[in-house]
């Protein structure tokens, strides 16, 4: 991994954390908006933010979450899990708007990783709180979506983690 990618991980990984921090109160819960789930869209610019966005669910978990042990399991592995799926479809969708469409339907019906989480650790009825947790990370996702598109006009994040131009990318 070269420096460039590191770093910039390694501030995705911060300001996951940072974010996360601010809405604590919701982001661990059956209703749950945890407003940071809105860098997972970065994925769809290059697949190295994987690294950024996991070290950030994992520290984030590590940090604040009354259910640690759970979630470390079942909160990374839903990331994981989610973004590996998002980078194998983005494969075939070539544009930004599809991909993050692509990658808001994945994270939010994937939630049920989540309810079953909250149902095993403190018993909560298992459809209702996929439909809860599913419900706050596509709300979360969607108004991310012109959020992340805005600041890839200004920041560019493909160049940000590797230097290329776009005419270089390959997924």
């Amino acid at each position: 991994m070269n420096t460039k990618t590191l770093v910039a991980n390694g501030i995705l990984a911060a300001l996951y954390i940072a974010v996360s921090m601010l809405v604590q109160p919701i982001a661990f819960s059956a209703v749950q908006f945890r407003i940071a789930e809105m860098f997972n869209h970065l994925i769809i610019f290059d697949k190295k933010y994987i690294y950024g966005i996991v070290l950030g669910v994992f520290l984030t978990n590590l940090l604040f979450s009354p259910m640690k042990a759970y979630d470390l399991i079942f909160g990374v592995g839903h990331s994981i899990i989610c973004l590996l799926i998002t980078i194998f479809i983005c494969k075939f969708i070539k544009n930004i708007w599809g991909r993050m469409i692509a990658n808001t339907i994945v994270f939010t019906f994937m939630m049920w990783i989540i309810a079953l989480e909250l149902k095993l650790a403190v018993g909560l009825p298992f459809m209702f709180t996929w439909a809860t947790t599913a419900i706050g990370e596509f709300i979360v996702l969607l108004v991310g979506m012109p959020l992340i598109y805005l600041l890839n006009k200004r920041v560019n994040f493909y160049r940000l983690i590797t230097g290329k131009t776009k005419a270089s990318q390959t997924f």
